[in-house]
């Protein structure tokens, strides 16, 4: 089972975004970990979440426990671990807020605890190989989401973790971009060095908030400058993570995820979990609280697209079906590809005003008022055995107001077909209570 520990923690302790969240306070034998953790789920995947300089930040670079986060991650089970961090920019091409995978470090930490041996046993030296320490599967899966979610990033880069706290002299900048690193941090190398050891799949996404000191014309970086971009940037950072997590944990193809001692194999998921893995998360959108599942990604993808018609066929080939009717105006996509590929009558229910010729209209009740939903009158006749179809069922208010009119004209309803399910809001449960028959191919928890 896919566990995948999240280490940063800025912007992760909204309820919206991480659900049946729960703090637990660990030790190991190591110590105890920069925070509690939080356990819970981000995108119906199970996640532990720690803050590795402390939930308020008070924990100073060379204070960070790693030993001990990396530790108490693995005692919680996870698989793999994501990484998310500030740094400052070597290169003119990687501007503030953009986003870089990264590839390599590059180690200039003096006082940190960078393996877990203390001793070696007799004949027996562990030295472990430090080649690749990101992991490339992990990589993948976060350039593929900064993509799609047209994020500014930057497939690879080295970063060199400092010491600190305190940020580079000019002499020590110009230094590290001479040795080839892209950018600055304190905390990525002895952080990536521990999870390898501990043959943790390990991946950070790196962002910049600054110039370090090189450049002439910018002035040189102070805690409040990056504080600044990295709070403009955060809803980034969420996205990044919440649409990459199904990719981890679903991923498309048989992957072989390395690591510098094993390779294990993930199953092939089954269509359903690729379909699910297709549907971007905007948190907080289109206003707060709202967590928006958006189907265009799965429509874009020709794949995700041949699955979802693929699926709904199979559900429907051998059912008695006269009309599949779609509601505004997902609905349209969803049922217009059934009705072709089972050689079935397509109507329109949609919002008042849009339908020519003699119609009948449902009213329903929203939060604050009411709307209506309206179908032309002569598209249903008394006894057709009607499919209705939409993208989502989220209060259930628009599908039990248009099953309310195909049953004026005398249909019956074969049964409501959603793509997405949100269970929490209870949609699905107010048409059953109706005594409908509902569908759903999948499902999100959370709204």
């Amino acid at each position: 089972m896919v566990k995948i520990g999240i280490i940063g923690g800025s912007g992760f302790n909204d309820p919206q975004i991480v659900q049946e969240a729960r703090d637990l306070e660990v030790t190991t034998i190591y110590g105890k970990p920069s925070s509690p953790l939080k356990l819970g789920k981000m995108n119906n995947i199970d996640v532990v979440l720690l803050a590795r300089h402390g939930r308020t930040h008070t924990i100073p670079p060379s204070q960070v426990n790693f030993r001990a986060n990396i530790q108490a991650l693995k005692d919680q089970g996870c698989t793999h671990i994501i990484a998310t961090t500030a740094c400052g920019s070597l290169r003119e091409q990687i501007g503030r807020g953009d986003f870089v995978i990264l590839d390599q470090f590059i180690d200039f930490t003096k006082h940190r605890k960078f393996s877990f041996h203390e001793t070696f046993e007799p004949g027996n030296p562990a030295h472990f190989p430090m080649a690749n320490p990101f992991n490339q599967e992990l990589r993948n899966a976060l350039i593929q989401t900064s993509q799609e979610l047209n994020i500014k990033h930057h497939q690879k880069g080295t970063v060199i973790t400092i010491e600190g706290p305190r940020f580079s002299t000019k002499a020590e900048s110009h230094m590290f971009r001479a040795w080839g690193a892209d950018v600055i941090n304190m905390s990525i190398a002895p952080e990536a060095a521990l999870a390898n050891e501990a043959n943790i799949p390990y991946a950070a996404v790196a962002m910049s908030t600054d110039y370090d000191c090189w450049k002439e014309n910018e002035a040189p970086v102070t805690w409040e400058a990056v504080a600044e971009i990295f709070k403009e940037n955060v809803e980034k950072v969420t996205n990044l993570l919440i649409n990459t997590l199904p990719k981890i944990a679903n991923p498309i193809n048989t992957i072989s995820t390395q690591t510098n001692t094993s390779i294990t194999q993930t199953e092939t998921p089954n269509n359903l979990e690729i379909l699910k893995s297709k549907i971007k998360t905007y948190p907080h959108w289109p206003k707060p609280g709202i967590m928006f599942r958006d189907i265009n990604s799965l429509l874009n993808d020709p794949e995700g697209l041949q699955l979802l018609t693929k699926e709904l066929v199979q559900r429907y080939q051998d059912t008695n079906i006269d009309v599949i009717a779609g509601i505004e105006s997902r609905g349209f996509i969803t049922g217009s590809l059934l009705a072709h590929q089972l050689n079935k009558k397509f109507v329109l229910i949609r919002k008042p005003g849009k339908l020519p010729g003699e119609t009948i209209s449902q009213e329903y009740t929203l939060e604050y008022g009411t709307d209506k939903v309206e179908i032309q009158k002569s598209t249903i006749q008394p006894g057709d055995k009607v499919l209705l179809t939409d993208d989502l069922i989220a209060t259930g208010g628009t599908a039990l107001a248009a099953a309310q009119l195909i049953q004026k004209l005398g249909g019956k309803i074969v049964e409501c077909n959603f793509i997405i399910d949100l269970p929490k809001i209870g949609g699905k449960k107010k048409l059953q209570e109706h005594g409908l028959k509902v569908f759903n191919l999948i499902e999100f928890a959370g709204e």
